[in-house]
């Protein structure tokens, strides 16, 4: 529990943009993240300076670019993870895309202003959420009222609800009767009650959704809402429960409450000044030297490419949106190219290049002891749902450690995601027989872990097809 209390409050106290300082941001890593210096210095940094830009005197603001990083090391070791955590630290959109996903403009698939359409999306939904939350009481208080009238038709000075089921109303005019039925209602004693409200329903249909196919997105969004602003929208009777009907009726009133072009408006800027967008498998379109075919489309993505990293502007739903300071993080592993196989132009857009560390079995042990959100932790809560106690001995832990390094170096290396698939190998009796076994305290020692993996540790073949 203190643990757990120490991460919020350390959560808390970094909220604050001005407090995320490069060291803090880096100690704020290290709770999830083990080792990979290197990459968490250059991100801190490249965050900090986005903060730094923000101080500087305006007619500087616009000349300074961010930093861009290519994150180089095999898969497993960090790369998405680093990237993920330090956007929820600075509360940034983030959008994770894979490179070998886009296509050259001309070819069916998606085109590379797509991954700047979703981070304003999510930037959307982000923004949204806080507005909604902003108005959330106001929300409340007029679903309170909606769920009244359902309650207590006007006119009426007793309720059909509660007529014949429960004398907690009396008897007294339509305002004394309504006042007493809120007092109910904030206390929760009509939680249960069944009443009948009307409803908004989305406009539904295959109209809705003829052009939402592969390539056309945009094209389905802007014709969906195209059609909505033309639809009159529909509204049914439902019956639900009083606590439900409170809850539904307080989402609707506050989207309804939510001005939505501001908070379009708002989202862009949030995108501009503060998005990120990782960009995954960048090394599987960079042409290999000497290569024919398929590289020719490889570099026409890297075309397309770098105009977005470069600084242009995507027009969305919400408005134009200027890429020029979206900081970009590019990851790949590299094993059969370099980062210098990239299109010269590409390259010059990503100065700040990182290559992280391959994990052996001490790296292994600490990602299972220290991190906030460690496997055999996350497996103990799973289980406590059962009533079972879950424990690790040491030795248990150097042995899950070891035969992780072991599988990875006999076959493919996938880094920390080898023990996701060792633990689940290792714990699947009790996942399975939890709810039924009798002893509810699972001991697992090194003798345990041997017993339960050994066999896949030394058959090779086996271990390529399940570990």
């Amino acid at each position: 529990m203190n643990e757990i209390a120490l991460t919020e409050e350390k959560k808390t106290a970094i909220t604050d943009t001005d407090n995320l300082t490069p060291a803090r941001i880096v100690e704020a890593l290290d709770a999830y993240i083990i080792g990979q210096k290197a990459a968490k210095r250059s991100v801190a940094i490249a965050m900090r300076n986005r903060w730094r830009r923000q101080q500087v005197p305006e007619h500087l603001r616009d000349e300074i670019a961010p930093k861009n990083i290519i994150l180089i090391g095999p898969t497993g070791v960090g790369k998405t993870e680093i990237s993920r955590r330090l956007a929820k630290l600075a509360d940034a959109p983030f959008i994770k895309v894979e490179a070998s996903k886009f296509t050259e403009v001309g070819y069916v698939g998606r085109d590379v202003e797509s991954m700047i359409r979703d981070l304003t999306e999510i930037a959307v939904a982000m923004v949204k959420a806080r507005e909604e939350e902003a108005v959330g009481e106001k929300a409340l208080s007029l679903a309170e009222e909606r769920v009244l009238d359902a309650l207590l038709p006007p006119g009426r000075t007793s309720s059909p609800v509660l007529d014949g089921s429960i004398d907690m109303v009396g008897s007294g005019d339509a305002g004394s009767t309504r006042e007493k039925l809120r007092t109910l209602l904030r206390k929760g004693k009509l939680d249960k009650r069944e009443v009948e409200i009307e409803i908004t329903e989305k406009p539904k249909g295959m109209v809705m959704d003829m052009f939402s196919g592969t390539g056309m997105e945009d094209v389905g969004n802007n014709f969906r809402d195209m059609m909505a602003a033309f639809i009159p929208k529909q509204t049914r009777r439902r019956k639900m429960t009083v606590k439900e009907a409170l809850e539904t009726m307080a989402t609707e009133e506050a989207q309804r409450l939510v001005d939505m072009e501001r908070v379009g408006r708002s989202a862009v800027s949030l995108v501009e000044n503060s998005g990120i967008v990782f960009l995954d498998e960048i090394d599987k379109v960079a042409a290999r030297s000497g290569g024919k075919g398929p590289d020719v489309s490889r570099e026409g993505v890297q075309r397309d490419l770098l105009p977005i990293v470069e600084g242009s502007t995507v027009n969305t739903k919400y408005g134009p949106v200027k890429t020029d300071h979206i900081l970009f993080i590019a990851a790949g592993a590299f094993h059969i190219c370099r980062p210098s196989d990239l299109i010269p132009e590409l390259q010059g857009r990503f100065p700040i290049r990182v290559t992280l560390d391959s994990l052996e079995k001490e790296d292994f042990i600490r990602i299972l002891t220290e991190p906030q959100n460690r496997l055999p932790l996350q497996y103990a809560a799973l289980l406590e749902t059962e009533g079972l106690s879950l424990e690790f001995t040491e030795d248990a832990i150097e042995e899950i450690a070891a035969i992780a390094e072991d599988v990875n170096r006999r076959t493919e290396n996938i880094g920390a995601r080898r023990l996701h698939t060792l633990m689940e190998r290792l714990l699947e009796d009790p996942l399975f027989d939890g709810p039924d076994v009798k002893e509810k305290n699972i001991f697992v020692d090194a003798a345990y872990v041997r017993e339960k993996l050994s066999e896949l540790k030394s058959d090779e073949d086996l271990s390529r097809f399940i570990l």
